[in-house]
């Protein structure tokens, strides 16, 4: 998997004067781990599945990629000179749910059925993700949906975490959260430490709950 990563982000590397190109090599990216997990898991005999979200920063543009439930956050100032004002929390991805009329339409098209628990075979809750190969002839993808956009003095920084994290704190929530630790002069890596530790021991997180921070530091 990771062979496969490192080969995504020197296409992107390569590509990062060209927006279409590097969404093209995320999408490549994603079907590669995808067929990668597919291949191990049947010749291990186990049928797990993952979602993603996955961000790049190259020069001044920012890619986020994602697959399932998973969530990217930033938190955005209505003027970037202004440190101490509070944060616009903005999600910049989709989730990708059975439940959901786009993912339902996919699902049924491809043969599947949404169950009355707005699960896919009664099952699986997100319609996208890698592996899950029971699934993939009933409509679950890995194609990741997209989104660019150019890095400005008015983000700070931009939260990743998957479905346990945003279980327990609302993307408002998070961003605040996350602000004060900052403020009092935490780094990232505290920070990030910080937020899973609420999540799970005082917000009572019972699902996976992983988070990473990007902290942007403007000239």
């Amino acid at each position: 998997m990771l062979k496969i990563i490192c080969t995504l982000m020197s296409f992107l590397l390569a590509y990062h004067l060209d927006v279409k190109a590097a969404k093209k090599a995320i999408l490549d990216g994603f079907q590669k781990t995808d067929e990668a997990l597919l291949q191990e898991s049947s010749s291990g005999g186990w049928q797990d599945g993952a979602t993603a979200v996955c961000l790049w920063v190259i020069e001044k543009t920012v890619f986020v990629a994602n697959i399932g439930d998973a969530k990217a956050v930033v938190a955005r100032s209505a003027d970037g000179s202004d440190k101490a004002s509070p944060l616009k929390a903005i999600v910049l991805t989709r989730e990708h749910k059975a439940i959901y009329p786009q993912e339902r339409a996919r699902i049924q098209k491809a043969g599947g059925t949404v169950s009355s628990n707005g699960r896919l075979q009664g099952r699986l809750e997100v319609s996208r993700a890698f592996g899950d190969r029971q699934f993939k002839k009933v409509g679950v993808v890995a194609t990741p949906d997209i989104h660019s956009f150019d890095l400005t003095d008015r983000e700070h920084f931009i939260i990743l975490g998957c479905d346990g994290l945003w279980g327990v704190f609302g993307a408002s929530d998070a961003v605040e959260f996350v602000q004060k630790l900052l403020k009092e002069g935490l780094p990232v890596t505290a920070v990030s430490r910080r937020l899973v530790r609420e999540a799970v021991r005082e917000r009572r997180c019972k699902d996976n709950c992983t988070a990473i921070i990007i902290f942007f530091r403007h000239k």
